[in-house]
């Protein structure tokens, strides 16, 4: 058996408020390593929120404060963290990037989200980008997307083609639209035979509210952990990597594919 267990950190997060978010932030990955995870997992956009007209004043340069802080507490609880996504500047441009660092502090991989969405304007201020999200923690491949990405299932098929066991997920995913991020997030664990690590953010922004349902979902689609509607709160869930052998045996998907019709 080869247990894994994941803690969401299920957090509100304050409009246009940096210096209350990387706060609030440090406070819960410290309460969460109390249950000793092997990986820590975070909201989309937690720095900022989508105060996309004032980034030019708060999103993170280079991204240097958000590797600071989440560098210095993995290498000080010895913990992963998939650290969710932030608002930064890079050469003049503004990007929603995710960062992820191993238990040593090491950044091992980074990714600009490459969908942006439209009905929050995310477009009009913020590029894309154009890399894969591709890593391993503790010897297990895995991938990981951001919020809309989640609506695009050739993207993820493109992750998780080469032997990714979990595929993380971090979103500002609108409480109106909440039964989609679900239904969703089921398909890209079955389709994908996958386990699937989504955290959504709750509270208030001025145009939309968020109401959480972070979930871990198995490869057969069944939800093992949901965060409560509306609760800030850390969410910790255990599960077993060997189960993926079943499941991937029994239907191999990914050997039975056609490339030489489509990917």
């Amino acid at each position: 058996m080869k247990k894994f267990k994941v803690s969401l950190l299920q957090l509100d997060v304050k409009f246009g408020d940096p210096e209350a978010n990387y706060s609030n932030v440090e406070k819960y990955i410290e309460e969460a390593v109390q249950d000793k995870p092997d990986v820590l997992v975070l909201p989309e956009m937690w720095n900022t929120g989508y105060d996309l007209e004032r980034l030019e004043t708060i999103a993170d340069k280079d991204g240097q404060r958000t590797k600071t802080l989440l560098t210095r507490l993995a290498k000080h609880f010895a913990v992963n963290i998939v650290g969710g996504s932030v608002a930064t500047k890079e050469d003049g441009k503004f990007y929603n990037t995710s960062y992820i660092f191993d238990r040593k502090g090491q950044l091992i991989s980074q990714y600009q989200k490459v969908h942006l969405f439209g009905l929050m304007s995310e477009d009009d201020f913020i590029s894309a980008g154009s890399t894969l999200n591709q890593f391993i923690i503790d010897g297990i491949k895995a991938a990981g997307v951001i919020c809309y990405d989640i609506r695009f299932p050739e993207w993820e098929r493109k992750l998780m083609s080469t032997g990714q066991q979990i595929l993380f997920v971090s979103a500002q995913w609108p409480t109106k639209r909440i039964e989609q991020w679900k239904m969703l997030l089921c398909a890209r664990a079955i389709e994908n035979q996958s386990f699937v690590v989504a955290v959504n953010r709750v509270g208030n922004a001025p145009k939309d509210s968020f109401n959480g349902h972070s979930l871990v979902i198995d490869p057969l689609g069944k939800i093992l952990e949901e965060g409560a509607t509306d609760v800030e709160g850390i969410f910790t869930c255990e599960f077993d990597l060997d189960d993926l052998k079943a499941v991937r045996g029994n239907i191999p998907v990914f050997d039975d594919r056609r490339t030489d019709l489509y990917f």
